[in-house]
């Protein structure tokens, strides 16, 4: 019922038939819900998971067959070009021509070498312009190539461990950011329910102070207590005055900002429940420790900043000695026209010729002052670099998941205490007005007295905040249910809809 109701709340909102008349109250459970899904944290926690997700279907189709037409038209010259005769000799003449080619080509990826498999097929036409100008096609109904780096870094092979973790520390960042959007979600909640605390505090003094200027005046006149202490009255009345403006106008802004978290317009006007208590639970360090070791993003990306770190030095060495790339293809080939005879596109595919090409490309640095060296070294210093950090940040993630539980569980005692703190002074509060009515008690006491009822009120809305706030905080350290003792999941396929 709670979510249905939610639910008709916002659909109200966006059709336009609530006005700023209407006061819509909302639970802390109703905020955070609102939050993920129309807080301008969440939606960006949206956007940032499918571009990572996108990324990850980039890198997934490098795994797939691709299918690609290129063509180059016109490609049109006139400039002087050597022709071999006969006899060895080259003869230069005028070419005027223009050439049209297109080719439709399979490829595919191979993870295993890093070498890539083509097949295709292409044809193309040159025109021969002038006074014995013909034309010529030039056809590969069927051509096989394959094309690998011998000695230098694969990439597909170090993409398969680092993009798989990149996309899983994706799900769980996002899972993250959305209790990172509750946690901002329960600080603009107290911040309002802090406001609307100190509006009814001000509301009350103000009622107070008004009856006990008017007797502080009444004792006056008749000479039990003196110019002074009527002053006081007078001075408290005026302060609980402005107080109450102050605090009214607090109350509007903290308003304003929950309304536009939530995604909402001024015409909505909205107050919160303020929760009576919070999630109670008995947490031990070792199995939060273990929940967070399991679910944090964190750690997968000290995984990957590791692999990437192992990449770099294996990129540098690829890059600095001997390198070679093999270039082999097999298919058939075939022409038609000749100097004499202009040739027909048909022709051009008749009785078709075995074809082969084969190519070794070598690379060997024989003096590069040891820039490859260097490049090496400074790989592998990143690398050990990249250890040291690492592990202090595991320390680090550590010591603040037992910061974090140790917090919760004293907070447990601390909203206790404020709580009962809280019933004491208000007693306090009353007992020392009947003390004032009949006399007993100065003006300065009953002051004391009040202020420590107020202050009292306002650390028990504190204590609650960071209830609240602690628990999820270690949600978001877990990404785990606490209350429910089940993983947080969402339902991802929806999400790069």
């Amino acid at each position: 019922m709670r979510q249905l109701y939610t639910v008709l709340v916002v659909l109200t909102l966006f059709t336009g038939t609530i006005t700023a008349q209407n006061n819509l109250e909302f639970t802390i459970d109703e905020v955070i819900e609102l939050a993920k899904e129309q807080s301008p944290e969440g939606i960006q926690a949206k956007h940032s998971f499918r571009a990572s997700y996108w990324q990850y279907r980039s890198y997934r189709a490098g795994f797939l067959p691709s299918l690609v037409f290129s063509a180059t038209a016109p490609n049109f010259s006139r400039a002087m070009t050597a022709v071999q005769q006969e006899n060895g000799t080259y003869l230069y003449l005028q070419d005027y021509s223009n050439r049209l080619s297109g080719a439709i080509n399979i490829e595919q990826n191979v993870p295993l070498t890093g070498g890539q498999f083509t097949v295709g097929s292409n044809l193309s036409r040159t025109d021969i312009f002038g006074d014995d100008g013909y034309v010529q096609y030039l056809s590969s109904p069927l051509s096989v190539t394959y094309s690998q780096s011998l000695f230098g870094l694969n990439s597909l092979k170090w993409d398969k461990k680092v993009e798989p973790l990149r996309y899983e520390e994706a799900k769980k960042r996002y899972l993250r950011a959305v209790e990172n959007v509750s946690i901002t979600a329960i600080r603009y909640f107290f911040n309002l329910a802090e406001a609307q605390q100190r509006v009814a505090i001000a509301e009350f003094n103000k009622l107070n102070n008004d009856s006990l200027f008017k007797i502080a005046k009444g004792r006056y006149n008749i000479g039990t207590i003196g110019e002074n202490d009527m002053l006081q009255s007078e001075l408290n009345y005026m302060n609980a005055c402005a107080t109450l403006n102050d605090a009214i106008l607090n109350l509007a802004a903290s308003k304003n900002r929950l309304r536009s978290f939530l995604g909402f317009n001024e015409s909505v006007d909205l107050s919160i429940i303020i929760p009576d208590e919070a999630p109670k639970l008995d947490l031990h360090v070792e199995k939060v420790m273990e929940l967070a070791k399991q679910n944090s993003p964190d750690l997968l990306a000290y995984e990957r900043q590791l692999i990437e770190a192992q990449r770099s030095v294996a990129s540098a060495k690829a890059s600095r000695g001997f390198s070679a790339d093999l270039y082999m293809q097999f298919g058939l080939d075939q022409r038609s026209g000749t100097r004499q005879n202009s040739g027909k596109i048909l022709d051009a595919y008749k009785n078709p010729g075995d074809m082969e090409r084969v190519q070794l490309g070598l690379r060997i640095p024989i003096l590069d002052w040891g820039k490859g060296k260097g490049r090496v070294k400074m790989a592998q210093s990143n690398e050990e670099l990249t250890k040291v950090q690492v592990q202090q940040a595991i320390t680090d993630f550590e010591q603040d998941v037992i910061l974090q539980v140790n917090q919760y569980n004293m907070q447990a005692e601390q909203y206790q205490i404020t709580t009962k703190a809280d019933t004491i002074a208000q007693k306090r509060y009353s007992v020392s007005m009947q003390r004032y009515l009949t006399d007993k008690i100065d003006i300065t006491e009953m002051n004391n007295a009040q202020n420590d009822r107020d202050n009292a009120r306002l650390r028990s809305v504190t204590a609650l905040r960071n209830y609240w706030t602690y628990y999820y905080t270690i949600r978001q350290l877990t990404l785990h249910d606490l209350l429910n003792d089940s993983p947080l999941e969402t339902d991802y396929d929806k999400l790069i809809e």
